[in-house]
């Protein structure tokens, strides 16, 4: 007997489809749950990242009144002084840089010998994370408190000592600003590079000594290279940390501006050369775009460290 077919109504096709529309639901509900977790954190890149980072790209192309125009940057590009404060701000970046990324990567090979959880490792670790970030007005205050002409240091070895090396005048120009960024550079880079130096397994080193490999030998064909990438890329961060200081230099130096950052701020602020700020603005988009090449050469470098890590 030839069974006919009985035509499904709407009724009928959406009650089987409703677990199925239900899970479906959910899923959404669920996946749109999990990202509200980010939205500050976007809120918050939105807000003191990229919309600072918008006006200046955008004041960096507009005349006073607001019309399109590349006079900021050609003023930039083509004026002596900018050009010397950019290289004076990467000489000083790089120098010290290298000279923390030297003392600071020795600094935390000597941390090695010591226990992981012992004493003297905690105490070093929680210094370096205090010193890394103690910048600004109260570190400039502390150099001249200790290093100008009426610093602590200068009067005991001219008074005491009979001794007039240090003078005072050093510390407010380009020397100055090198010892003090290098200050917080050092333990800036006992926190980023240990870790790396934490990678090295000891089976290595077991592995080198029982083929007849000395140390020398084990850092130039295993430890070298694995801890290059890390260490070039601490070095990286580094210089965009020295590179994009303002604060310190700001409180440190009051006369004149060798370095961007204080061309930046007498852009905006001089009350001697008017209609300056959008030379500002292209003088700061200069920095992000050298900034952002650090940062790009940090990533790369970073994806060639990644591989030892496991």
């Amino acid at each position: 007997m030839t069974e006919v077919a009985v035509p499904r109504t709407a009724s009928d096709a959406t009650a089987g489809a409703g677990p199925t529309s239900e899970g479906a639901g959910s899923r959404q509900l669920r996946r749109v749950r999990d990202y509200l977790g980010v939205v500050p954190f976007l809120s918050y890149v939105t807000l003191f990242m990229l919309v600072p980072t918008a006006i200046v790209v955008i004041g960096a192309f507009q005349s006073d009144d607001g019309a399109p125009t590349l006079q900021n940057i050609v003023t930039v590009l083509s004026g002596a002084a900018f050009r010397d404060a950019f290289v004076r701000s990467i000489t000083l970046s790089a120098q010290t840089a290298i000279i923390g990324a030297t003392l600071g990567g020795l600094l935390a090979w000597a941390l090695m010998d010591s226990e992981p959880n012992g004493w003297l490792r905690r105490i070093v670790l929680s210094a370096c994370a205090v010193l890394s970030q103690f910048g600004g007005v109260m570190l400039a205050f502390a150099f001249l408190a200790t290093f100008a002409f009426n610093g602590l240091a200068t009067t005991f070895m001219r008074e005491v000592l009979g001794l007039d090396v240090l003078g005072g005048s050093w510390i407010y120009g380009m020397n100055g600003l090198m010892v003090v960024y290098t200050y917080f550079q050092i333990p800036l880079m006992v926190i980023i590079f240990l870790p790396a130096l934490g990678g090295l397994r000891s089976e290595w080193w077991e592995a080198s000594s029982s083929l007849g490999g000395s140390g020398w030998r084990f850092w130039r064909h295993v430890g070298g290279p694995i801890l290059a990438p890390s260490f070039l890329g601490a070095l990286l961060l580094l210089f965009a940390n020295a590179f994009s200081a303002y604060a310190t230099a700001a409180a440190l130096v009051s006369q004149g501006s060798p370095i961007v950052p204080l061309r930046i701020r007498g852009a905006l602020t001089s009350e001697v050369v008017l209609g300056q700020a959008n030379v500002g603005k292209a003088l700061a988009l200069g920095m992000i775009v050298v900034v952002a090449i650090v940062m790009l050469l940090y990533a790369l470098v970073q994806r060639r460290a990644s591989r030892w890590v496991k």
